[in-house]
């Protein structure tokens, strides 16, 4: 019985009745709307936005290769701070040679703590400048589904901001017929209670 009555609650606006309005209608309508917007609309979203940064990730890791280079100058080990530091890298120049035998040099992130003539490992593009190491499989993974919660999230947010924008127009509007049923029934009445 109590199923029942809540699932009449709910659905009110849905069911025949001589009280409900053209504008409960156009309500029940933009509820119905905004959620199924909200639930399939904040899916697709999130889906296309993970795979989409999945695919990034993936290109990085086919761009980019590790090659064994030597430390051109000292790096000195990084003191922990107060707040502790995040990555314990330095940026030095380092030198190392290509496949086909020529020798190049440039600054790369390496850890540090080590002296001049050590050998260390730096990470390429596909056009041979130094960069950063890709992300593992595992962490892009994880990074592409949070930005494709992320956008998921932000679409849903919008599709609610703009159901509440429109339900609030509603309301103004059922606002402005109380008021003029209001008036209405005061001069059929004779006297106002203001």
């Amino acid at each position: 019985m109590r199923r029942t009555k809540c699932a009449g609650q709910l659905l009110w606006r849905w069911r025949s009745n001589p009280l409900r309005r053209h504008n409960d209608v156009v309500e029940a309508w933009i509820i119905l709307v905004v959620w199924t917007v909200i639930a399939l609309g904040g899916t697709l979203v999130g889906v296309m936005a993970g795979h989409a940064a999945d695919e990034s990730f993936g290109q990085l890791r086919h761009e980019r290769h590790s090659v064994s280079a030597v430390l051109v100058e000292n790096t000195a080990r990084i003191a922990p701070t107060a707040e502790g530091t995040a990555h314990d890298w330095a940026r030095a120049t380092v030198r190392w040679t290509t496949p086909d035998g020529s020798t190049h040099t440039g600054r790369a992130l390496v850890d540090s703590g080590h002296r001049a003539g050590s050998r260390v490992v730096i990470w390429l593009d596909s056009s041979g400048r130094p960069t950063t190491e890709p992300p593992t499989a595992w962490a892009a993974a994880f990074e592409a589904g949070m930005l494709g919660a992320g956008a998921a999230a932000a679409f849903a947010g919008l599709a609610f901001a703009t159901g509440r924008v429109a339900r609030w127009r509603l309301d103004q509007r059922r606002y402005a017929e109380w008021g003029r049923e209001w008036d209405r029934l005061g001069a059929q009445g004779g006297h106002k209670t203001t």
